[in-house]
C-alpha cells in the first residue's frame, strides 16, 4: 500500500468528516437523490465519452495508485553493474542461468534476448514499443478520472438547477422547500467532493506512478544494450546514472564504493 495515497484520503476524508460533524449531525449530508444524480451522471458521461473496454481497464490501472511496485532506479544500478561483470567475464550466454531468477518480467525479457542473439536495434525496439504502450495504457487511466474529474462538479451544478426547480415549484408549501433545498446543495458537495478529493488526485497519482514505472524501464532497457554491446561495468553505471537526478546519482555513486570498500 502507498502509504501517502492512504494517508492523504484519511487526512482529506477524516477532516471534512469532523468539520461536518462540528457543525451538526452528519446525516444532514447524506441525501440519496443527490448521490444519484452525481454518481449516475458522471459515470454515464464517462461512458458516453469512453469504450466500455477502456473504462473497465481504467479501474485495473487504479490499483497503481494504491501500490507501489514500482523498480527502485537506484536499485537497478548494482543489478545492472553485476550483469555488466559477469558478461565481460564469462559472456552474454552466461545471463541465461540467471534469467529465472529475476523478478522483473520485462528484464527478463530483454536478458533473454540478448541471450538470444537479436541485434540491438531489434532489442531496443522490442522493449521500447513495449514501454510506449504501457505509456499509453497508463495515460489513458489517469485522463478517464481526469475527465471525470470535470464532469463530476458539472453535474454537481445540474443537481443544483434541478432542486432550485423543485423549490421554487413548492414555494407556496414551505414545509416541502427542505427537500429540494437539500438536493440543490447537497449534489454540488458531492461532486466537489468526489472532483478535488478522489478523481483528480487519483489521476495525479496515476501520472507520477507511470512517470517512475517508465523511468525504470527506460534504464533496464538502456543498461540490457550496453551490456550487449560489451561496455565495462563501470560505463554502464554511468549511463544508468545519466537518468537520476544530481543528489541521487551522488548518492549512488557513495552506495557502490561503500559496497566495493566493503568487499
Amino acid at each position: 500500500m502507498d502509504l501517502a495515497t492512504l494517508l492523504g484520503i484519511i487526512v482529506a476524508s477524516g477532516l471534512v468528516f469532523v468539520s461536518i460533524l462540528m457543525g451538526g449531525p452528519g446525516a444532514w449530508f447524506i441525501d440519496y437523490p443527490s448521490l444519484m444524480i452525481v454518481i449516475g451522471g458522471t459515470m454515464g458521461a464517462t461512458l458516453i465519452n469512453y469504450p466500455l473496454a477502456d473504462v473497465v481497464s481504467m479501474f485495473k490501472v487504479t490499483k497503481n495508485a494504491f501500490r507501489h511496485r514500482t523498480a527502485n532506479p537506484l536499485g537497478l544500478i548494482p543489478i545492472m553493474i553485476e550483469f555488466a561483470k559477469t558478461a565481460r567475464k564469462e559472456g552474454i550466454l552466461a545471463f541465461e542461468k540467471h534469467i529465472k531468477e529475476v523478478d522483473d518480467p520485462f528484464m527478463a525479457r530483454g536478458m533473454q534476448m540478448a541471450v538470444d542473439g537479436l541485434e540491438a536495434d531489434a532489442i531496443a525496439e522490442v522493449l521500447g514499443t513495449e514501454i510506449m504502450w504501457l505509456e499509453e495504457r497508463h495515460r489513458l487511466g489517469a485522463e478517464i478520472y481526469t475527465t471525470m474529474g470535470t464532469f463530476a462538479p458539472a453535474v454537481g451544478m445540474l443537481g443544483t438547477i434541478i432542486g432550485l426547480v423543485q423549490m421554487l415549484m413548492q414555494m407556496k408549501d414551505p414545509s416541502a422547500i427542505g427537500a429540494p433545498m437539500a438536493v440543490a446543495l447537497l449534489t454540488t458537495f458531492y461532486g466537489t467532493i468526489l472532483a478535488y478529493l478522489l478523481f483528480l488526485p487519483i489521476a495525479g497519482k496515476l501520472r507520477v506512478r507511470s512517470k517512475q514505472e517508465i523511468l525504470a524501464k527506460q534504464m533496464v532497457m538502456h543498461g540490457i544494450l550496453a551490456i550487449q554491446a560489451g561496455d565495462n561495468h563501470r560505463i554502464v553505471a554511468e549511463k544508468l546514472r545519466s537518468f537520476l537526478s544530481p543528489a541521487a546519482r551522488i548518492a549512488n555513486e557513495k552506495e557502490v564504493r561503500d559496497g566495493a570498500a566493503a568487499i
